[in-house]
């Protein structure tokens, strides 16, 4: 699965394309004005030579047999000026103002004036040419034999001086941009993860949101404005939510509650009726109608907070009750019940009401599941375990999760209603206990609960 974009990073990763995008265009918005020549910025296509030139001169220096450095017409440099007769060139040593001999003698007398005021940087017409736009320009250049000053002049253009020139000025404001790109990454890092921070502290309210405490709302006042109506509508959410389940658990409750005294009176009847084969089975079906109906009805009332869970209950005295209340029925269907129990008291945190509905409800499924004249086995630990054994068909590994959700069944011809584990799961849930199925040895399966004992 791929995971969630980050908003983090694609915040910073859009700011950093969002400032070379617009040094690009503060780069290249000044050359186009130039081009148009409007008010300062105005500039000839030449300038953009400027690089090549430089490099055409500082190409061009070497040092003689006397250890004086001067200017050779090398290929490329001779190319030029036999492709453009107007072009001419000039160097000087930047400490002493000395022109460099080789140098345009053109440019010697005129440009030696400017650089007596030693000028980094000047453009220039010399006399008799029109003013504008600028022919001639002159910089510092530091070459392989020291700091010089570079001129040229009336060198054309080419295709080619575009990236040239682009690439010299990238050379020069690389740092600049370099230094602006890491300040503001780092900064733009730090001011997203702190602006998130109310968002963090949003989902750690959401993650303590659950089926049993629809009550609380997502605060929205640290919740940026952007974020405000997401929030808003989890909240909308969460209360259509909270009063669908509350519509759900009192119907639960009232049917529960409703269906308690037709059984009682069903089993009362069938109790009285003369005792058959067809009779026992009545009287087991309506006990197990019994048992989901008093799972249904305190579940719900575990969910409402009806109930206290932090009773201090005897497993040991109410495992006993409950296999005498079903032993008889058992033994009428040709079954028995084995109680297994510690010695002392074991003593569990809970609520008893929800404990004995739970071991009645693994009690009556094991006794379907035991074959005739079988022995259910049930076993209380001094470790607060309570197990239920049987030794029928068993539960596959591959099923041994499905069998506590709810309306799950083996397959349609499977008894029962696939509710009774599932309510005995989210009881033991309630009760910060567990419940799970093992084999038994010899084939069977064996149900356990372990629950908190009391301090």
């Amino acid at each position: 699965m791929t995971p969630p974009p980050s908003l983090v990073r694609r915040t910073v990763g859009y700011l950093v394309l969002s400032q070379l995008l617009a040094y690009l265009v503060g780069w290249g918005v000044p050359i186009i004005l130039g081009l148009l020549e409007i008010g300062q910025y105005s500039m000839s296509l030449d300038e953009l030579a400027s690089f090549r030139a430089n490099m055409l001169i500082q190409s061009s220096l070497v040092r003689d047999a006397d250890g004086v450095v001067r200017i050779d017409s090398e290929p490329k440099l001779a190319e030029e000026m036999r492709r453009n007769p107007r072009f001419k060139f000039a160097a000087f040593d930047f400490a002493t103002g000395t022109p460099i001999p080789g140098s345009s003698p053109e440019l010697v007398a005129p440009l030696t004036k400017i650089i007596d005021i030693s000028s980094e940087h000047a453009h220039f017409v010399l006399p008799g040419d029109p003013r504008t736009p600028a022919l001639g320009f002159m910089s510092t250049s530091w070459t392989r034999y020291g700091k010089m000053h570079l001129a040229h002049y009336c060198l054309q253009v080419r295709a080619i001086d575009v990236l040239l020139q682009s690439v010299a000025n990238f050379e020069w404001v690389w740092t600049y941009v370099a230094a602006a790109l890491v300040t503001s990454t780092v900064a733009a890092w730090i001011a997203v993860r702190q602006g998130l921070k109310p968002l963090r502290a949003t989902v750690s309210e959401a993650a303590q949101i659950d089926m049993d405490s629809l009550g609380p709302r997502l605060a929205t006042g640290a919740v940026p404005i952007e974020i405000t109506p997401l929030v808003d509508a989890v909240n909308e959410a969460l209360s259509r939510l909270a009063a669908g389940v509350a519509r759900q658990r009192l119907f639960t409750a009232n049917a529960a509650h409703e269906l308690r005294t037709p059984l009682a009176i069903m089993r009362a009847r069938l109790e009285n009726a003369r005792e058959t084969a067809l009779n026992n089975e009545l009287l087991v079906d309506a006990g197990r109608l019994r048992s989901i109906v008093e799972q249904m009805l305190i579940a719900a009332r575990v969910a409402e907070g009806q109930v206290s869970l932090e009773q201090e209950v005897d497993l040991r005295a109410a495992t006993r009750e409950i296999v005498t209340n079903m032993l008889p029925l058992a033994m009428d269907c040709d079954r028995f019940i084995e109680l297994e129990a510690s010695d002392a008291p074991v003593i569990v945190r809970g609520n008893q009401r929800a404990i004995e509905s739970i071991v009645a409800n693994l009690l009556d499924n094991a006794l379907r599941a035991e074959p005739r004249d079988g022995a259910v086995i049930l076993t209380v630990g001094a470790d607060a375990v309570v197990s239920v054994i049987d030794h029928g068909e068993g539960v596959p590994i591959e099923d041994r999760e499905a069998i506590f959700e709810p309306f799950w069944r083996k397959s349609e011809t499977t008894p029962g209603s696939g509710l009774g584990l599932a309510i005995a799961r989210e009881l033991m849930d309630k009760l910060n206990g567990r419940i799970w199925v093992e084999d038994t040895p010899g084939g069977g399966a064996t149900f356990r609960l372990s629950l908190p004992k009391a301090r």
